[in-house]
This record gives structure tokens, C-alpha cells and sequence, in this order.
């Protein structure tokens, strides 16, 4: 809108500009009635005059200039002549004539051009406002979506699921000739990075079906029904080029329970999941429109869009295992100039728990370490590198630290590194450092040897001593505590807690769940009932966690009293060196350094 205002005030000002260039100029001359421009011929005092038709302009003997209008007088030239007057005659200008009326109807025609214009703006926002229920989605058709199922690497099962999904797209009647439905929705579940969106567009590409992208923040607005309008106006868009796949990113921003916190939960929110409820399984079928949705909370989703009829399939897309991770980084790195000694299945390895976005985040930084220091190929020490700025931060060697806050740094890893070492339910140590790191001084990084699903009891108080070992040196050197423990407080603390109140790894409150119900807001005395146990309960949970974290931390001070030998020589590596790997801490303490595992 602003820009056509600024249009039209650049052409109206273009017209003045052009009327005040080609239009009469004036000569400055002042107004003479015609009785005194007689009377100062008849005396003299007039050198010359120019005619124009009857607008005559002159010069008098004092040099001023005048204009007068003539009226119909033909004795004027006998008195111009008998008085020696210089006379000149000029033709009439008629594109003055033309510039005159312009002069005179410009105004006007100026005052409806922005009459006219405001009256368009007016029947466009009107326009704008009916289309406020309208959605936006992002269509690709067969020929502009180019994603398929070999693209996606590292959930093959997932694949497999939806393969059949490509069939029902592809030949309906296959299936409609033996009685089957073809399903309504399939919900995509699984951690951030881990392909849903890619595999959504997979399956549009290889069924050869358009494809409608859209986020569920994108229905919910400040005006209530608006939602459930784009709702309509997403499935009407459907059915008009089914077959097709719907595809809604994040759909727990609509998709929440109802019913959920105070005063009812929100209802343009809810009106929208009602609308989608009928959408998908109400009175007007949807034949030939898939719904596909992802998330990553589904426990928060409501039970009537998880029912047969709405999202048939429930499809969870997992983190990569090793084979996986291997795949992913192969396809990442087609692109990418490979030193020769690059082994994927190694890096693969040293990297469990990665999702498909942290591996080409993984390549990427690698690939950019590589150019910034000018090399012609991607080496291994570079993957390394770009493995430790995804797993532990940015190196921040400009931060500058007392040698006081150095040493202290190096004995609260060590301590750390030491217990890991020790225990042989924890994680191998892979790199121990004292170069600050995000946000942290210094950071101890473990690494599984494989993929680990679950964990039990004896892994976890292990984990928790291992997070204890550098407040146990801080003690056991220093005799007192500092602020660097805080994170690894809280994470032990969280441990402890998920063992008493979720996994029921506690003698004293036995195998009872005491989980609280987050999707629920209660106040006041309504708290104690929404968890579901009592305050004797609660006071016994919390003499529990400290038991468990009380114990931990003697095994981890232990450990080190046991061993302080090899503290003293782990630290001293550090405070040389600043980095070292996990053989260097099996050395200090004289422990065989296992084979590489191939």
C-alpha cells in the first residue's frame, strides 16, 4: 500500500514539474489597467510593446515591464504608431492554451486519481479480509517435488511402513476391490532431525501426488474461528488435487488435548482441532487426501486424533543406529572432496545418538574447517574437530582465566575422567580438556563403544558417581566447593529422581510410578492431588534422591582418594597440554588401552 501512494505522489509531482517547465513563464511585469496604458503611450512614456492576440506586454522609458489586456479597440495601432511606439505582433500560443486548461483542471484530475486510488486500496483490504479464513500452504506438484525414499537414509523400517502408503496413492482400486480403506493419516513420530519432514515429501515423490506443506502454528490466530476456517479451506484445496498428501509440521501446536489447564484450554485452538476432527472422519469423506503429520510429542497429542479413523498409522521414525549413521553421512558427503584416509564407519561409530540433522551439521562444519584452512580435501582430524564443536561447543581460547581457576578446572576433570575410568559400566573416556567450551570451563567427553537403548541400575549409579568425580576432587584437593559443579548437580539430581520416581529403582518406595502429569496447571491445594501421592510420599522421595546422590558422591571421593596418584598426573597432563585423549587417562592409571574396534 505505501508503495503505490509513493507512486502516485512521484507521478503527481512529475505533472507539476512538466506543468511548471513547458507552461508561460513569468516575465515578472506588473498588471496595467488599459485606460493607463493609453494614457502612457499618449505621453510618451511607452519605448515598445509586444502583441499576443489581445494580451499585449511592454517597456516603458524607466525600464519597468508591463502586461495589459486589449479589448476590441481598433484605433490602438494609430496611437501606438503616432506616438512612435516599437510595435512587435506574435502569433498566439496554442499549446499555452492547452497548458492553461490543464492548469486549471490538474487540480481536479489529481483530487479523483486519489479518490480512485483509495477506493481500489478499500475493495483489496476487503478482498484481504475475506481471505483472512484463507491458508497458505506451499503446493508441489509431482513435477517440482523431487524427494524420494532413496534420499532418506537410515530408517528403513520406517521406509517399509510407508511404502504401502505409496501404493494406496498409486493404485486405490488395488485395494478398494477387496473391501480395504485407504487410511486417513499416518503421524510421524520421533526426535527433532530425525527425517520426518523429508520423509513425508518422500512419500508425495514417489506416489507422484502433490504435496501440501504447512506448520500447525499456521492455523491458530488471535481471532477465534479463523482456524477452523484455513482448516476447511486446506482440505477443499485437497480434494480439488487429490489424490494428494497434506503434510502438517509440528502438529501438537493445534493438536493438544482439550481440556488441558485453566479455564477449559484455549478456544481457537480447540475449535481448530475439532474442525481437523471432522476433516479427517466426518460426515464428507476425503477420498484420496492423506493426512501426514510429525511430531515429536505425541503424549501431549488428544486421544480422538490418535483414534483408527483419523491417524490410522502411527509411524515412529527413530534416531539412526551405526548402519544408519553410516548411510546418512555417505549421502551427506557425495558433495564433499574425501581425504582418502576417511574412514564413515569409524566416524559413524564415534558418533551414537546423532540424528540425520546432526550428522550433516557434522559434515558441514568439517567440510568449513577444511576450506578455512585451505586444504584441497576433507581429513579425518577435521571430522574430529567438527565432532567436538557439535558435541562440546566452540573453543573460547580468548577467555581469559587465573592459573587459580585453571588448576581448579583441571582437578574437577580429572576427577571426573579418573571415576569414568574406573567404573566399568560407564562410557569409555574419549577426550578430556580445559579449554572453555560454550559455556563450560572445561568438558570430560564419553563415548559408547555401541548403541545403548536402555540402561540399568548399575550403569546409572554409575553414570551419577562419574558426574560426581569432579566435586569429589575439588574436596579432596582443595577442601571446599565451587560454582563449576552447579550443571553437574542437576544433572545427577534428575538422574536420581527418574530412578526413584519413574523407574522404580528404589528398595524403599518399590516399583510404584510417581510421575506428575505435565500437560495439567493446578494451583494452591489442588497441587498435592494433581501428583498423585501424598506429602509422606514426597518427603520420602526426597530423602531417596539424597541417599542415592549422598552415595555416589562417597564411591566417586573414593575413587579418588584411591587413586591419587594418577589424579595428580592427569591434572598435571592438562594443565601441559590442555587436551588429552582416554588412552593418556588409562595410562596414568596403569590400565591396558583396549584395541580400536574395527
Amino acid at each position: 500500500m505505501m508503495r503505490n501512494i509513493g507512486i502516485w505522489l512521484v507521478i503527481g509531482l512529475a505533472m507539476m514539474v512538466l506543468f511548471n517547465l513547458l507552461g508561460p513563464r513569468s516575465s515578472g511585469s506588473r498588471e496595467l489597467p488599459f485606460s493607463d496604458f493609453i494614457s502612457k503611450v499618449e505621453s510618451g512614456s511607452v519605448l515598445e510593446v509586444v502583441m499576443r492576440g489581445r494580451q499585449v506586454e511592454g517597456l516603458t522609458d524607466a525600464n519597468e515591464r508591463f502586461q495589459t489586456q486589449v479589448p476590441n479597440y481598433p484605433a490602438l495601432f494609430e496611437i501606438l504608431e503616432k506616438n512612435q511606439v516599437r510595435t512587435r505582433v506574435e502569433p498566439t500560443d496554442q499549446g499555452n492554451i492547452f497548458l492553461a486548461i490543464l492548469n486549471s483542471w490538474l487540480p481536479m484530475l489529481l483530487i479523483i486519481g486519489i479518490w480512485l486510488f483509495f477506493m481500489r486500496q478499500i475493495q483489496g483490504g476487503g478482498n484481504r479480509a475475506m481471505s483472512f479464513g484463507k491458508i497458505r500452504t506451499q503446493m508441489k506438484d509431482k513435477e517440482q517435488n523431487t524427494v524420494r525414499f532413496n534420499d532418506v537414509q537410515g530408517i528403513d523400517e520406517a521406509k517399509e511402513e510407508l511404502t504401502e502408503i505409496v501404493e494406496f496413492l498409486s493404485a486405490p482400486e488395488k485395494f478398494e476391490k477387496l473391501g480395504g480403506e485407504i487410511p486417513r493419516g499416518v503421524l510421524l513420530m520421533g526426535d527433532p532431525g530425525t527425517g520426518k519432514t523429508m520423509l513425508a515429501k518422500a512419500i508425495a515423490g514417489e506416489a507422484e501426488v502433490p504435496f501440501f506443506s504447512i506448520s500447525g502454528s499456521d492455523f491458530v490466530e488471535m481471532f477465534v474461528g479463523v482456524g477452523a476456517s484455513r482448516v476447511r479451506d486446506l482440505f477443499e484445496q485437497g480434494k480439488k488435487n487429490s489424490p494428494c498428501i497434506i503434510f502438517i509440521d509440528e502438529i501438537d501446536a493445534v493438536g493438544r488435548s482439550r481440556g488441558a489447564g485453566l479455564g477449559g484450554g484455549n478456544d481457537e485452538r480447540e475449535q481448530t482441532l475439532n474442525q481437523l476432527l471432522v476433516e479427517m472422519d466426518g460426515f464428507s469423506p476425503n477420498e484420496g487426501v492423506i493426512v501426514v503429520a510429525a511430531t515429536n510429542r505425541p503424549d501431549v497429542l488428544d486421544p480422538a486424533l490418535l483414534r483408527p479413523g483419523r491417524f490410522d498409522r502411527h509411524v515412529v521414525v527413530p534416531t539412526p543406529d551405526i548402519n544408519g549413521r553410516e548411510k546418512i553421512l555417505a549421502s551427506h558427503a557425495e558433495n564433499v572432496e574425501l581425504s582418502k584416509d576417511i574412514d564413515l564407519r569409524s566416524i559413524a561409530r564415534g558418533t551414537p545418538g546423532f540424528t540425520g540433522a546432526d550428522l550433516a551439521n557434522l559434515v558441514n562444519e568439517a567440510a568449513l574447517w577444511a576450506a578455512r584452512n585451505n586444504k584441497k580435501e576433507v581429513e579425518s582430524q577435521d571430522f574430529e574437530y567438527a565432532k567436538d564443536k557439535v558435541l562440546m561447543g566452540s573453543e573460547r581460547r580468548t577467555l581469559l582465566i587465573t592459573e587459580e581457576e585453571k588448576k581448579t578446572t583441571a582437578y574437577h576433570e580429572a576427577g571426573h575422567a579418573l571415576v569414568a575410568a574406573t567404573i566399568e559400566e560407564v562410557d569409555p573416556v574419549h577426550k578430556v580438556t580445559i579449554i572453555p567450551r560454550g559455556r563450560a570451563l572445561g568438558v570430560t567427553q564419553l563415548l559408547p563403544e555401541e548403541d545403548r537403548h536402555s540402561y540399568n541400575e548399575k550403569t546409572l549409579l554409575g553414570q551419577i558417581a562419574m558426574i560426581m568425580g569432579g566435586r569429589a576432587a575439588e574436596d579432596l584437593i582443595f577442601s571446599r566447593f565451587t560454582t563449576g559443579a552447579s550443571d553437574d548437580l542437576k544433572k545427577a539430581t534428575d538422574i536420581a529422581r527418574k530412578m526413584v520416581c519413574q523407574w522404580g529403582m528404589s528398595n524403599e518406595m518399590g516399583p510404584v510410578s510417581y510421575t506428575e502429569n505435565p500437560g495439567q496447571v493446578f494451583l494452591g491445594r489442588d497441587l498435592q492431588r494433581h501428583k498423585g501421592f501424598s506429602n509422606e510420599s514426597t518427603k520420602m522421595i526426597d530423602k531417596e534422591v539424597r541417599r542415592i546422590l549422598g552415595e555416589a558422591y562417597q564411591r566417586a571421593k573414593q575413587i579418588l582418594t584411591d587413586n591419587k596418584e594418577a589424579l595428580e598426573k592427569v591434572t598435571l597432563k592438562l594443565l601441559e597440554q590442555e587436551t588429552i585423549d582416554g588412552e593418556t587417562v588409562l595410562q596414568c592409571l596403569n590400565k591396558p588401552v583396549p584395541e580400536p574396534v574395527k
